[in-house]
C-alpha cells in the first residue's frame, strides 16, 4: 500500500500543474544556472588549453638517423636519399 503522505502531496501538487500553461514552457531559473555553469566551464578549460598550446614548442629536432647515414655516406647534402639506378 502506498505512503499516505506521497499521495496527499501528490493530490496537491496536481492543481498547481495545472495551472501552468502547456503552450509556454520555459527553462526557468534551474536552466539559466546550468547553462551559466556549462559557460564558465567551458570558459575556463579554453582558457586552460591556450596556456598549454603556448607551452608546446613546435620546432623539430633533426632525425639523429639520418645524420649519422649523412655521415657514413658522405654525402652531406643529398639528405640520405639517393637516385634510383639506370640501366
Amino acid at each position: 500500500m502506498p505512503d499516505m503522505s506521497a499521495s496527499l502531496a501528490l493530490t496537491h501538487l496536481v492543481p498547481l500543474a495545472k495551472e501552468v500553461d502547456e503552450n509556454k514552457v520555459t527553462p526557468g531559473v534551474l536552466g539559466f544556472i546550468v547553462f551559466a555553469v556549462m559557460a564558465l566551464a567551458v570558459w575556463g578549460l579554453m582558457k586552460s588549453m591556450n596556456r598549454h598550446m603556448g607551452k608546446v614548442d613546435f620546432k623539430e629536432d633533426p632525425d639523429p638517423k639520418a645524420a649519422a647515414s649523412d655521415k657514413a655516406t658522405g654525402s652531406a647534402g643529398s639528405g640520405g636519399k639517393t637516385s634510383p639506378a639506370k640501366g
